[in-house]
């Protein structure tokens, strides 16, 4: 039988209509990247599993695609060395053993990696960008993929909440010109370890950070459940409730918040690392407020952001006339350079979700309705003559950068019209025996209507007509 064709769960096929919004995506990221300074480099899809692992939590490590060694990799594994008291093989053991690479999972521990292996290459403050696929073996489900492409801006090698700002910035300006309202969100991880610290169990950081980031998705009874089955008692989840309640201006949670940390909670503790964490608040707001940020920014006291890198701000954004998850998110880590070799480096980035930036779009209308074709002028093939007389000027055309085709055959008009309608190609030229003796060339604005003949070596007259920009 014929095997039906299909592709992986979580993956998607992009036609040409699909990658012309995608490209107009990744060509508008890239150009305000560029306007702050930051360099394009690109990773390997692969990198050694030992890069990977311990990097994201004990539940991105479960997310990660491991790839199978080469060869016969389970050739001279024990199989029965695996197995425990009950006869089931330890997978996890197991996987460490016969795969030694897997795909990245995102793109900031390969850039971690990236500075480290190349630091004497490297003028810090390093400001790169990477847009580039990755990887993760979640479960399927509207707006999260198993292979999706991410967006990343970071900054490496200082310390200055001025990079944070940036940060703002940078997003402020992206879904200004994707023409999409977005709102903000942003925190601190020492804020998160202040939770710890005053609710008296500062062991439990991650634990309550992990917890805390399902709040959107869980609610808030769920959330203390968890914290409860993770040692939390429940004095100490009525102190962290207290915080998550917190109402009012970003001044007002942050005084709040400061009398909370300096041991105004139930427990009387006070956590030094969470006051550091609420003047570093303070100060980001100020720069955000003073640079004329036009898209909402708020302080949300709940943002966990679930990876275990982050030290200092984290960000997360939302869309706020589309209902999916967050489309851009980052922060500060301030070790993650360490785990390979060069301690404190600090960096600080952000990475924009393009795949569900691009379902945004097409939920809300927003792409450019000039990107359904790359063409802008069809010569239709009126016959052999007809079209070496027209191949100089598609040549001419082309040099000068505009997008033109020939249909290939000598087909019936209505086909070829057709060919351009399907297409969206919003120019057709009928040249045909007259226009040839003539030396002229035939051009309609299907869209118009409007139709003009133009002397063949008469290129400029031709691409004014177009709209195509002609050099002086």
């Amino acid at each position: 039988m014929v095997q039906k064709p299909s592709i992986p769960k979580g993956t998607r096929d992009f036609g040409q209509r699909e990658m012309a919004g995608r490209n107009y995506i990744f060509d508008t990221i890239k150009g305000v990247f560029k306007t702050f300074g930051y360099s394009q480099i690109d990773t390997p899809a692969m990198e050694n599993l030992s890069t990977l692992l311990g990097k994201y939590g004990e539940e991105g490590d479960k997310l990660l695609f491991r790839v199978l060694n080469s060869g016969d990799a389970f050739g001279k594994v024990d199989l029965e060395s695996f197995r425990d008291e009950e006869g089931k093989v330890n997978s996890v053991a197991l996987s460490k053993e016969v795969c030694e690479k897997g795909l990245r999972y995102d793109l900031t521990v390969p850039f971690a990696r990236f500075v480290v292996q190349h630091q004497n290459e490297i003028t810090f403050p390093f400001k790169r960008f990477q847009i580039q696929p990755v990887w993760r073996a979640d479960r399927p489900q509207k707006g999260r993929y198993r292979e999706f492409y991410q967006c990343d801006v970071d900054v490496i090698g200082s310390r200055s909440q001025l990079c944070e700002l940036e940060l703002v910035q940078i997003v402020d300006r992206v879904f200004s010109l994707l023409d999409v309202n977005v709102l903000v969100k942003i925190n601190n991880r020492k804020v998160l370890t202040g939770f710890a610290e005053i609710c008296g169990f500062p062991d439990k950081v991650v634990d309550i950070t992990v917890a805390i980031d399902k709040l959107d998705k869980i609610g808030l009874e769920a959330v203390e459940e968890e914290m409860r089955g993770k040692g939390l008692t429940d004095s100490a989840i009525e102190v962290i409730e207290q915080i998550l309640k917190l109402s009012g201006t970003t001044s007002e949670k942050i005084a709040s918040m400061r009398s909370l940390m300096g041991g105004g909670s139930a427990s009387g503790l006070v956590s030094e690392t969470g006051l550091k964490g609420l003047d570093e608040l303070e100060e980001l707001f100020g720069l955000v407020e003073a640079a004329g940020v036009s898209s909402p920014v708020e302080i949300d006291l709940s943002l966990a952001r679930g990876l275990n890198y982050y030290t200092g701000a984290i960000f997360e954004v939302k869309a706020l006339d589309f209902a999916i998850g967050s489309i851009c998110g980052g922060g500060r880590y301030d070790n993650l350079t360490g785990i390979f070799g060069l301690p404190g480096m600090s960096g600080v980035g952000i990475s924009f979700g393009a795949d569900r930036i691009y379902d945004v779009l097409m939920g809300l209308d927003k792409f450019p309705k000039d990107l359904k074709s790359f063409t802008t002028l069809l010569f239709a093939n009126m016959g052999p003559a007809e079209t070496r007389y027209l191949i100089p000027v598609a040549k001419e055309l082309r040099d000068r950068g505009v997008a033109v085709e020939i249909y290939p055959d000598s087909s019936k008009l209505k086909k070829q019209f057709d060919y351009a309608d399907r297409k969206s190609i919003p120019f057709l030229s009928i040249t045909g025996e007259n226009e040839m003796v003539a030396g002229q060339v035939n051009v309609k604005n299907l869209v118009s209507g409007e139709q003009k003949l133009f002397k063949k070596d008469d290129i400029e007259a031709i691409m004014a007509f177009l709209g195509q920009p002609v050099e002086k």
